[in-house]
């Protein structure tokens, strides 16, 4: 069977909900009844038949050719199979993933991962500021799962990160790891101001000194590590880097004290 292929026809005139064109979620419904979703955010309320032209038959590799800033929540609550955007999307791309991956060929809008339980979500482009984060009200962000941006992210990627593993290729804004709880960030090309800020648990590692450290940091030397070591081949098994990042005795800091946290920051010396 071929990938169940969604094309887009024209640019969308609304903002859509794509949450309901997953691999589970389709599962055995008819072409005619797909096209007859809808996923439409206004008074307009635009069907799938609308907005894609579809083809194809195997819901369990999902295919959407044409992106679009105004694609929110692609593969949200996703729990197996493969879903595949080639172009932008907008914002919550992989909302509550449980399994399965999604990968983005272009750039993401704002909450990429946000509440992400399992899975891998790999982004080929940029990503917008909370990457990982909670939405408001929600106590956790990324709580398991792997989330890759080969581009650059905002503002406070990983905040109140829990579990799992964030790797951002090119760069990232200021605050990020910010409220940290628990979990993996990776941050290669640079980072903006006071990563970590009000983390509890957690590591941020980073291929650079940051821009400014947090003053309730304390910088604990340079000593052996063999986490250093063992995330470095990890991160290059995977495919995530080509080269080490940290190195055997990277520079450490501690911290936040602030909420006397005992997480930490670590780059290259």
């Amino acid at each position: 069977m071929k990938a169940l292929t969604f094309t887009l026809v024209a640019e969308p005139a609304e903002r859509l909900d794509l949450s309901p064109l997953t691999p589970e979620r389709l599962a055995g419904i008819e072409r005619r009844d797909v096209e007859r979703i809808q996923i439409g955010m206004s008074k307009h309320g635009s069907k799938v038949g609308d907005i894609f032209r579809v083809a194809g038959s195997d819901p369990t590799y999902i295919v959407f050719e044409g992106g679009s800033t105004r694609l929110d929540l692609v593969a949200q609550g996703m729990r197996g199979g493969s879903v595949r955007l080639v172009g932008n999307a907008g914002a919550q791309a992989g909302r509550a993933m449980r399994g399965g991956k999604l990968t983005i060929e272009g750039n993401a809008g704002p909450h990429a991962g946000s509440g992400m339980r399992g899975g891998r979500l790999e982004i080929t482009g940029n990503a917008g500021d909370h990457l990982g984060a909670p939405l408001v009200g929600e106590l956790a962000g990324i709580n398991g799962g792997v989330l890759i941006v080969r581009g650059k992210a905002g503002a406070f990627a990983a905040d109140r990160m829990r579990r799992g593993l964030i790797a951002v290729l090119k760069g990232s804004g200021d605050h990020a790891g910010s409220r940290m709880i628990a979990g993996t960030l990776v941050v290669a090309g640079g980072t903006g101001e006071m990563p970590g800020y009000l983390m509890r648990r957690g590591s941020i590692l980073l291929d650079r000194a940051p821009a400014r450290m947090s003053p309730s940091f304390v910088e604990c030397g340079a000593p052996e590590s063999v986490f250093a070591a063992i995330i470095d081949r990890h991160l290059i098994a995977e495919g995530i880097l080509k080269r080490p990042l940290l190195g055997n005795a990277p520079r450490k800091y501690g911290g936040d004290n602030a909420v006397l946290g005992m997480g930490e920051v670590l780059f290259p010396r």
